[in-house]
Parts: structure tokens; C-alpha cells; sequence
């Protein structure tokens, strides 16, 4: 089978009781889909992951996960690059193809042209090998409360930055995390929409690529001036697609990116 959850063969007397009981308290858990060759990495990482009550599934190698990943679609997807039968980078591409699914990937050490193509395909966040179990966690943690703010209990956002946003071609719903330009859409991932939100709240206003990364990642994140510009150059890429006039987006030199209302 595709797919194989990892688990305790045995749970102690009462247990299973006493976790439906927390999640019925606290609504289902989302599901993380590990996607790596190394079963080691994908047991202690499951093991870790189920620690904090997130559902687990599991892939050996990119080919599978993509028929898993379209079937039972995860809350987050979190996968290696180099894999058997099909790469990271090319699961990546696909699963672009057809979904916003948000996706960390793990890429080796220091290896700049891992980061770069797979943030310029889409990617939402990144971890080089090896890593800590508690990192990866965080990470998942915080694309999590990127995608919604329900997650870990924490409350509903309040104000405009919930409110559809109209600005020109520009139609944004927080809320169902859709986006469409001149009435056709745009499919874009959470950290692709983050940032697109916050350069469209005010027009004709210059956001530095600091306030673009405060607006789009998790405060104990940290990502340098070339991951924002992927994602901008991605952004421009997508809304090209349905309309080649696009330039909305306009780029300051040393100074940051700021929306240009039609």
C-alpha cells in the first residue's frame, strides 16, 4: 500500500479513550504527511509529531506520495528531495499543478540551490539536514498557524486582515484562502497569499522585505531577503499566467515591493 502510518503496535489500557476524549475537546487534530526514504527519519519524526497529537502518514518515496497526497489530503506535507522514483523537487511541481497544500522540504546542508528552486516552485518553508525532531515540530506549528488561525486554540483573527479584500483586478477571501484577478483564479500557497495580502492593504505603500517576512512567517522563523524574493518572482509568475499585462507588483531597488492599484 502507498501508504503506512507509523504507530505503537500497543497503546497502554485507556489511552486511546483518553485521546478521543482531548480531541472531541479540542476538535480534530490536522494530519502531517512525512514524505522521506530514510525510515529512520520517518519513525522518530512520527513518533515526535504524534507526541504533540497530530495524525501521521508516511511515504518512502515521492511516486506514492503524490497518489497519497491526492487522495487523503494532509493539513501539512513535509518531504526530502532526493528520493527514489520520483524526487522531491518533482513531487513538488505536481502537487503545484493541482494544490495549495503546504509544504516544508528538507534539503541537504548548505545546498543554496535546493532552497532557492524548490522555494521558487512553491515551497512554503525549509529545513536543512540533519535537524532537531523539536525544530521540525515548530516549523509544522507555525506553517500551521499561517494557514489557519483556529489551529493550537488560538482565536479567530479579528479586523480587515480577515475581511475579502478588493483592490482593482484583485479579489482576496482570507477566510476561504481563495484569490482570483479580473474574475479568474489564482491558486496560490499560504505563504504566496500572506504576502500578497499584506502589499495589497495599502496600495502605493512600500513594504521592505522585513515587513513582508513579519506579515508571511512565524516570528521565530528566520529567512534572509532571498526567500521573500522567490516568492514575489512566483507571485508575478502565477498572476502572468492569467493576465500577461500583469504588473501590479512593482519592485523598489534596496527599498522593498509595493502594489500598484490598476
Amino acid at each position: 500500500m502507498p501508504m503506512q502510518e507509523v504507530r505503537n503496535e500497543e497503546e497502554p489500557k485507556g489511552q486511546t479513550g483518553q485521546r478521543g476524549q482531548a480531541e472531541k475537546e479540542r476538535g480534530p487534530m490536522p494530519t502531517i504527511a512525512l514524505v522521506d526514504d530514510d525510515r529512520n527519519i520517518l519513525t522518530s519524526v512520527s513518533i515526535a509529531l504524534e507526541a504533540e497529537g497530530y495524525h501521521v502518514q508516511t511515504y518512502t518515496d515521492g511516486a506514492a506520495a503524490l497518489a497519497g497526497l491526492s487522495a487523503n489530503p494532509p493539513d501539512v506535507a513535509v518531504f526530502d528531495i532526493k528520493m527514489p522514483r520520483m524526487d522531491g523537487m518533482e513531487l513538488l511541481r505536481r502537487l503545484r499543478q493541482k494544490s495549495d497544500l503546504p509544504v516544508i522540504f528538507l534539503t541537504s546542508k548548505d545546498d543554496e540551490i535546493d532552497e532557492l528552486f524548490g522555494l521558487k516552485m512553491g515551497a512554503d518553508d525549509y529545513i536543512t539536514k540533519p535537524f532537531s525532531q523539536r525544530l521540525l515540530v515548530e516549523r509544522v506549528k507555525a506553517v500551521l498557524r499561517r494557514f489557519s488561525p483556529k489551529v493550537e486554540g488560538a482565536a479567530p483573527a479579528e479586523g480587515a486582515a480577515n475581511q475579502v479584500m478588493e483592490r482593482g483586478h484583485l479579489l482576496l477571501d482570507p477566510e476561504r484562502h481563495t484569490c482570483t484577478w479580473g474574475g479568474k483564479q489564482v491558486v496560490l500557497t499560504v505563504t504566496e497569499f500572506l504576502i500578497l495580502q499584506a502589499l495589497a492593504q495599502r496600495p502605493g505603500y512600500v513594504k521592505s522585505r522585513d515587513a513582508l517576512m513579519d506579515a508571511a512567517y512565524d516570528d521565530q522563523v528566520y529567512v534572509d531577503d532571498r526567500t521573500i524574493d522567490s516568492h514575489i518572482k512566483r507571485l508575478r509568475k502565477k498572476f502572468k499566467e492569467v493576465d500577461d499585462d500583469f504588473d501590479a507588483i512593482e519592485t523598489l531597488y534596496g527599498v522593498g515591493y509595493r502594489y500598484r492599484e490598476a
